[in-house]
């Protein structure tokens, strides 16, 4: 790929554009950017027989296109105490993938809650064992005793209705104290050892680790004296040139990977769904380069378009979204050079909002005290890309944006589950992969939503 050039001030200004209309469209949270840039284009039937596919090293063909079952669909449980996940809905998402070619599905024990592995399980049962690579993750982020892990793991598959899984991760690896992290949860105790005998007996067919962290465990794990079959890393057009937090830019992360020939499972194509949910004005740069095709549509291209990457992740909880990332990769259209730089101006115009790097991944809930923090999030950063967040009193739009935000969180957030109610426990910090300050992010929307309510000077710092 041809080396990109940073956007300075006045490119920036060109591509965003100055006129009253363009700043017009920066206005209003409850624009029309997530039907504009979710749904698939409906330009008839979706093939069932044109699904891109990569090969394993095990010589598996795998679907380019990968379910994250992480955001199974949800619905109110019966006995009115929360929700629980839709059974039917899930059935109905896995058969129509697995009729298009999708293959491969990426689950946890802690994902949903707890419950995704035996929903995922219920569903690939209903279909031929052959038909689908089921993916699963040692998960012992709090105790990492040997009897704990293990027992985990045959949990594993006990709820997927499984005798062996295709590929097994040591999750989220990079993360706490680092290198010394990694060896508490799984040298010390012998579970890598335990992981590699299962692997020799057929239990496991291909092992490997999912990565957020410290570039030195990254490292470290690759020099390590051990076959990994592949490696799930964070991967999208952002993150490529530009990570945040503790994360480590994917050009990287996917280049040591290449070297090796370890093939990488890709994680948050879409940012946690910021990539699908831009400000209008780059909605309208993307669709004026291919107006039929979805904004999401552009990462899937650009994280498929890369030979060493095995499957692209999505966390579909609508039909409508698993319907138009199959259209993306079946089959796949590259990017072209051109079309590499023009997402990487892309991604500089995008990282002139101060969005918080939240990706929806749930992993800090749920919060001891009730809050709903990754909607507060989500619902920050969705205003910050329709303009919503007024930076003074002074501001042209300043009321028209103040209602816009103040609405829409009560519309999104519930009371008592607001930002409000933090009272800095700091329990979510641990598990936040992007090592977000949450109860600092939390505070400061919380000051900045009552300075709106009272109409006082306002400070986003």
């Amino acid at each position: 790929m041809k080396k990109r050039k940073e956007i300075n001030r006045r490119d920036f200004l060109k591509v965003l554009g100055t006129s009253t209309a363009s700043a017009a469209l920066l206005y209003g949270c409850t624009s029309n950017n997530n039907s504009i840039s979710s749904k698939a284009s409906v330009q008839g039937e979706i093939p069932t027989d044109k699904m891109t596919y990569r090969t394993s090293l095990s010589g598996d063909k795998v679907s380019l296109l990968g379910y994250g079952c992480m955001r199974w669909p949800l619905k109110a449980s019966p006995d009115g105490n929360g929700e629980i996940i839709d059974q039917d809905a899930v059935n109905e998402l896995v058969d129509y993938a697995i009729a298009h070619g999708v293959n491969y599905f990426d689950t946890s024990p802690v994902y949903v809650q707890g419950f995704s592995e035996k929903a995922t399980g219920i569903a690939l049962k209903r279909h031929p064992r052959e038909k689908f690579f089921i993916a699963t993750k040692m998960s012992n982020f709090q105790n990492y005793t040997r009897e704990n892990s293990i027992a985990m793991y045959y949990q594993s598959f006990k709820e997927l209705q499984v005798d062996y899984i295709d590929y097994y991760l040591l999750h989220s690896i990079g993360g706490g104290s680092g290198i010394d992290t990694f060896k508490e949860r799984y040298v010390n105790n012998g579970i890598l050892d335990f992981l590699q005998k299962e692997k020799e007996a057929g239990r496991i067919r291909n092992l490997g680790w999912s990565f957020h962290g410290y570039v030195d465990v990254f490292d470290y794990l690759l020099s390590l004296d051990i076959k990994w079959d592949f490696v799930q890393i964070q991967m999208n057009y952002v993150d490529w040139r530009h990570a945040s937090g503790r994360n480590v830019n994917a050009e990287y992360l996917y280049g040591e990977l290449a070297k090796r020939n370890i093939p990488a499972i890709i994680m948050e194509p879409l940012l946690g769904g910021r990539l699908s949910n831009l400000s209008d004005n780059l909605v309208a740069r993307l669709k004026q380069r291919r107006p039929d095709s979805s904004v999401a549509s552009w990462a899937f291209r650009f994280a498929g378009s890369y030979p060493n990457i095995l499957t692209v992740l999505s966390g579909m909880t609508y039909m409508e979204h698993l319907q138009d990332n199959l259209r993306t990769y079946s089959p796949l259209q590259p990017l072209t050079n051109e079309e590499m730089d023009f997402l990487e101006e892309t991604a500089q115009l995008m990282l002139q909002y101060p969005t918080i790097p939240c990706n929806d991944c749930k992993y800090c809930m749920p919060c001891p005290y009730g809050l709903d923090i990754p909607a507060i999030l989500v619902h920050y950063n969705r205003c910050v890309n329709a303009g919503n967040v007024p930076k003074s009193l002074q501001d042209e739009n300043y009321f028209q944006a103040r209602r816009a935000f103040l609405i829409g969180y009560d519309r999104s957030v519930p009371k008592l589950r607001q930002a409000s109610h933090c009272i800095g426990c700091e329990q979510c910090n641990s598990h936040c992969p992007q090592n977000i300050d949450i109860p600092k992010e939390l505070h400061r929307i919380d000051d900045f939503v009552e300075k709106l309510k009272q109409k006082k000077e306002i400070s986003l710092g």
